[in-house]
């Protein structure tokens, strides 16, 4: 009897050694088996409202320089691409065939003057003359009229003469505006005229302050149309950021039907002129702060459904769809799909699937 107790008592031991070795071992697998990650747990940050987009530098003022007479184009005042201020004198036009013609209109004018006093003495003596009665009542009304059409023959000849004198001043072509000059586009010693091709002289451009025109989607002006004090930046073409940041100065009333986009202009200081109306650059408007989550992008993944991320709940992962704003550095601003506390998974991504043990490194 007591050797059965012992090969009993044996027996047991041995089962117990044996369940203890087989939990051993499920433990070591199941630790084997979860995926060591790493978490991010989520909690809202003030972010800013910023949108990117592809833009163009322009002049604040474009001018177009042209002839106002027709002549001959006697000289270039200026270079090419120089930086003039306004009134300054561009291209001059022969200057002759007008200076005649302000003679002449002079010399009109002074002979309508006469006129007209010879027709004022007249009147004024037939004044007297039909207050004795000594001629009619018609022949002072006909020396008054006289008088009348002497004084607007002056009137004209004067306007004559002030056209002539402006015709004049016409032949030298200046400045409009200050800015930059354009390319010269009449050759010395062309035949000018207002009313043809040949009009167009050159190109002046105000490029400080320069402007700034892009689109942003319809859905982004509707987040921050009615904001007040919209910043923008300008990144270079280079990658280097431009140093001055400027205003919004316009947005646009109406949406491209073509594109779904809104026209928005932002006007920025160009002291050195670094900026070149024509530019491709990026811009970034921000238009104040919104609480949101951030994630690295790195743990942001692509399905067919949109971006998701993985989520730690207990110890799997589950997939969460997320909707993204815009960059933030090197993260993602999320607006939706997340909630505070939720532990997003930031490495070990490619190991990951639905319902998959996970482990926090």
């Amino acid at each position: 009897m007591k050797s059965f107790i012992l090969v009993l008592s044996l027996a047991v031991a041995a089962c117990s050694q044996g369940d203890a070795r087989q939990q051993e071992k499920k433990a070591k697998d199941g630790a084997a088996a979860a995926v060591p990650v790493a978490t991010l747990e989520m909690a809202p940050r003030a972010v800013p409202i910023s949108y990117e987009a592809v833009a163009r530098t322009e002049g604040s003022r474009e001018v177009q320089v042209r002839a106002r007479v027709t002549g001959i184009l006697e000289r270039q005042l200026y270079g090419e691409g120089d930086t003039v201020k306004a009134g300054q004198p561009l291209f001059r036009i022969e200057r002759a065939p007008f200076e005649i013609e302000l003679q002449q209109a002079r010399g009109v004018l002074a002979q309508e003057i006469a006129r007209r006093d010879l027709a004022q003495q007249e009147a004024e003596r037939l004044k007297t003359l039909v207050d004795r009665r000594a001629i009619s009542q018609k022949e002072a009304d006909q020396a008054a009229s006289s008088l009348q059409q002497s004084g607007a023959a002056v009137q004209i000849a004067q306007a004559r003469v002030r056209q002539a004198e402006l015709n004049l001043s016409y032949t030298e072509v200046r400045a409009p505006i200050g800015g930059i000059t354009g390319r010269a586009m009449q050759s010395v010693g062309s035949l000018v005229a207002p009313n043809a091709e040949s009009a167009l002289l050159t190109t002046l451009t105000l490029a400080d302050p320069i402007w700034v025109r892009f689109s942003i989607s319809e859905a982004e002006f509707a987040r921050v149309r009615g904001t007040e004090g919209i910043e923008v930046a300008l990144e270079l073409a280079d990658g280097k950021q431009y140093p001055q940041l400027g205003k919004l100065n316009f947005a646009g009333s109406t949406v491209d039907a073509a594109t779904g986009t809104v026209q928005m202009r932002a006007e920025l200081p160009n002291p050195k002129l670094e900026l070149l109306p024509g530019q491709y650059v990026r811009v970034r408007a921000t238009a104040g702060t919104q609480q949101a989550f951030v994630v690295p992008q790195t743990a942001v993944a692509q399905n067919e459904g949109g971006r998701f991320v993985w989520i730690m709940e207990g110890d799997k992962a589950v997939q969460r769809q997320i909707r993204t704003g815009n960059w933030l550095g090197q993260d993602w601003v999320v607006l939706d799909g997340l909630k505070s506390g939720d532990k997003v998974i930031v490495d070990n991504l490619v190991r990951l699937r639905p319902g998959a043990l996970v482990a926090v490194k």
